[in-house]
């Protein structure tokens, strides 16, 4: 089985997620502009799983996971091999214990995962923020 595209920037797998697999998110961020894009890993329980943020204001990327309406522990990478008007991949991977996050194929972020198991995480939901003159929240981080 592979992952197939639904709509509002997300896509779905019916067996779920398993360790080997690798979805790419290909993106690119218009210069001028302070852009943070988001990408959700969805369980059947309505949780996040797990959540990679593209901060390129700050030059960071930031995981985590929302369960149980609370966020987990953040962990924060300053390797941050993105720019402004260049276009970019974002891989996820996953083996039996850990998220990998590979940005440019320079491996950026590690993270346990939080949910079992793994079959449950059947969605991804990718979006894209635009800080254009408005306040917007951090989401609690």
């Amino acid at each position: 089985m592979g992952w197939g595209w639904g709509w509002e920037g997300g896509a779905f797998c019916a067996g779920g997620l398993a360790p080997g697999w690798n979805p790419l998110v290909q993106g690119h961020a218009d210069p001028g502009e302070d852009r943070s894009f988001d990408i959700h890993f969805l369980s059947e329980t309505g949780d996040i799983a797990f959540h990679v943020k593209l901060r390129f204001s700050s030059t960071t990327m930031v995981g985590s996971a929302f369960r149980s309406g609370r966020w987990d522990l953040v962990e924060v990478s300053s390797i941050f091999p993105l720019a402004l008007g260049e276009p970019f991949e974002i891989e996820v991977s996953s083996d039996a214990e850990h998220f990998h996050v590979y940005a440019q194929e320079h491996k950026v972020l590690q993270s346990p995962h939080h949910q079992r198991p793994l079959g449950i995480i059947t969605g991804v939901r990718v979006e894209e923020l635009a800080k254009r003159g408005l306040s917007w929240g951090d989401q609690g981080y």
